[in-house]
């Protein structure tokens, strides 16, 4: 079902910072800033030989990034987002199986141009999952 580990999303209260370290002190390489209002958030990828790494601020205090925030003030991992071929089957496939899609079920247009759907954590041992479509 699930393909390779696309990227790993860690929230931060300061992107600017967040920034600054990834590229000045480990030497990352990072994209252009993107900022996604639907999804309440403004980000970067560090891009690595086997992955990415997403830096995300929220937006505001209704985006559900601040939310985290509120319970993890320095920030830290929020999601591990995981390729598959055909979301919509895979979201049917799962469901199945007794996992809960958050929100309407219905995907959303992700960072990178792809449908994303997201996991309920306590579905997936405590760990919010996102399933983009990678085809």
């Amino acid at each position: 079902l699930i393909g390779r580990l696309n990227h790993v999303a860690i929230a931060v209260p300061d992107l600017a910072a967040a920034i600054a370290l990834y590229r000045d002190t480990l030497g990352a390489t990072l994209s252009a800033e993107q900022v996604l209002p639907e999804h309440g958030v403004r980000l970067v990828f560090a891009d690595l030989p086997n992955t990415r790494i997403e830096l995300m601020e929220p937006l505001d205090t209704t985006s559900p990034i601040a939310g985290f925030l509120q319970k993890n003030s320095r920030g830290g991992i929020h999601h591990i987002c995981y390729e598959v071929g055909d979301i919509a089957a895979a979201a049917d496939e799962l469901v199945a199986k007794g996992a809960r899609v958050l929100g309407d079920g219905k995907p959303r247009i992700g960072a990178h141009g792809n449908p994303v759907l997201f996991l309920h954590p306590a579905d997936f041992l405590g760990t919010l999952i996102e399933l983009e479509e990678v085809r």
